[in-house]
């Protein structure tokens, strides 16, 4: 009997959020195809694939259509950031967060589209607050995060009405177990820093039947720091 479950494939999905979107929607009865430059989780298809080259993103894309015969739901999270003084910031690096982060989202749903269109699927790209606000030397991960949020409405309009495509920002979200202060989760409006269990879901939720009214839209995911006025004591 053919497997009518629906399928996802994530990208960036070795660790962190990516990792979790993948566990919940496995949890949740969907089969996930994983692809990162690192091992991936159990329970997964995964590929190792950089998902910045054309080339891997097309191999990508047409394994999935031969081994799982359908495309439901893209989720587009690979991302890095370069930490660094913008007058130090060589071109070579800028390209590469630019590359990694934004243009990846681009070669992933040009190339995903027919098929999310054939099942009526859905595109969740992953940005970040850092889309609307800044730390100090965040230049070249800031502009590819605004890049996601305008690609995602953009694809919203041009695939719609048979895909939708949404975005979550998140904010700080607790990825790696570090030490947290209390002072770390007071400043959060919400009383807390993120967990990866928040984003993992949401998304859960604008990849499925009951987010069909939904599209083109931002989810910023970040505890209410976006909007809690902070002034210098």
């Amino acid at each position: 009997m053919i497997d009518q479950s629906p399928v996802a494939l994530i990208s960036g999905a070795a660790h962190g959020i990516g990792a979790g979107i993948a566990e919940r929607l496995c949890r949740d009865g969907w089969r996930v195809v994983t692809a990162d430059l690192r091992p991936g989780m159990a329970g997964t298809r995964h590929v190792i694939a950089d998902v910045s080259e054309e080339a891997a993103v097309d191999t990508l894309v047409e394994g999935i259509a031969t081994a799982e015969g359908r495309l439901d739901a893209l989720v587009c999270n690979a991302g890095i950031m370069v930490r660094k003084k913008v007058t130090e910031l060589s071109l070579e690096e800028w390209q590469r967060v630019l590359t990694t982060n934004l243009t990846s989202a681009f070669l992933l749903s040009r190339k995903a589209a027919p098929l999310l269109r054939q099942n009526r699927g859905a595109i969740l790209t992953i940005a970040s607050s850092r889309a609307r606000m800044s730390e100090p030397d965040t230049e070249a991960y800031a502009a590819s995060k605004g890049g996601i949020v305008a690609l995602t409405h953009a694809l919203a309009i041009s695939l719609g009405p048979e895909v939708r495509a949404n975005c979550i920002s998140p904010g700080w979200i607790d990825v790696g177990g570090e030490p947290l202060r209390p002072e770390d989760h007071a400043q959060h409006p919400a009383g807390r820093v993120g967990r990866v269990e928040d984003i993992a879901a949401l998304a859960a939720f604008l990849l499925g039947p009951e987010s069909g009214f939904v599209t083109g839209a931002e989810f910023m995911a970040d505890g209410g720091m976006t909007r809690k006025m902070i002034y210098a004591e």
